[in-house]
């Protein structure tokens, strides 16, 4: 079976308990305005440019068979570049030596993924580390997460997903089997707040996320979003709802991640959160306090 894979991050130290290698899977069902990993919303395979990088060498431009790139002396490393054109073959992307143009979506069999996994199966067992399926969403490609989730198992690698528990319970509930771990997220306590962030309710990802923590080890993440949720009332209400789940490992805050910002120009798209900041220290600490106020084990990440 093939997926859409926007990368694979060996030696990942954040993405679940050891080293691990996590996969990042193309698509969501999701559109949150903070999203620091653009580039996996869409499905598609997508373009980006870093004309910083470009060296102007003109190799893209005699790639492209589809006129999508032009010599243009006013344009960053002297060639412009028109996204209408562009049908994201990535033919400019493999004559690119600078990293000025890069695809975001690659088709990958099961077998492909994992024999990259499989390299590092030494170190899973020594750190008690694994394989993290991520995204986007991983069950935006619920067949394929299932075959690798199945593949890890069978060489007896330990095995997790990061997911905001939106899709329908029986795809969850085909993953069950051969999952050892959930890393699932609760934005936002709200409803309403939910949809207008994120484009998408919470109360089925609440249902879901009680009913998969009967069944598996979980782990709570916030992101914690400057003007959105970075308060501790709205903390504490998330807090009193992790508490209200079962096998819960750990509670995370995951501070505002300002990195995707490169990522939204080099696809061509306004970022709502450019110039946001992550909690400085001390608003850090009162949010910790606030969450550990429900009796929850809680770790700012």
């Amino acid at each position: 079976m093939d997926g859409i894979v926007t990368e694979i991050m060996r030696f990942s130290l954040k993405d679940g308990p050891g080293i691990r290698t996590t996969v990042f899977l193309k698509g969501c069902n999701m559109v949150c305005k903070w999203c620091h990993n653009p580039e996996t919303l869409s499905m598609a395979p997508q373009v980006m440019r870093y004309p910083a990088k470009c060296i102007g060498c003109g190799a893209c431009i005699a790639a492209c068979a589809h006129n999508a790139l032009a010599p243009d002396a006013s344009a960053a490393g002297g060639i412009a570049y028109s996204r209408e054109k562009c049908v994201s073959c990535g033919a400019c992307a493999d004559k690119c030596y600078s990293g000025a143009i890069v695809v975001s979506g690659v088709k990958m069999s099961a077998g492909e993924v994992m024999a990259e996994v499989a390299q590092d199966i030494d170190y899973y067992r020594n750190s008690g580390g694994g394989l993290t399926i991520s995204g986007g969403e991983a069950a935006c490609q619920p067949e394929f997460t299932c075959e690798l989730l199945g593949a890890a198992k069978r060489a007896g690698i330990q095995t997790a997903i990061e997911t905001n528990m939106l899709a329908a319970w029986p795809v969850y509930e085909k993953m069950l089997p051969d999952l050892d771990l959930v890393m699932l997220d609760i934005k936002l306590s709200g409803d309403a707040a939910h949809r207008e962030w994120t484009g998408a309710g919470n109360a089925g990802l609440l249902e879901n996320a009680k009913r998969i923590s009967e069944q598996k080890p979980v782990i709570v993440r916030t992101p914690v979003i400057p003007g959105v949720n970075d308060n501790a009332e709205e903390i504490g209400k998330i807090a009193a709802l992790v508490k209200e789940l079962d096998n819960v490992i750990c509670y995370e805050l995951l501070l505002y991640n300002p990195l995707g910002e490169s990522k939204y120009a080099a696809l061509g798209e306004n970022h709502e959160f450019a110039g946001a900041r992550p909690a400085g220290a001390a608003q850090a600490s009162a949010l910790k306090e606030a969450a550990m106020a429900s009796g929850v084990p809680v770790k700012v990440v």
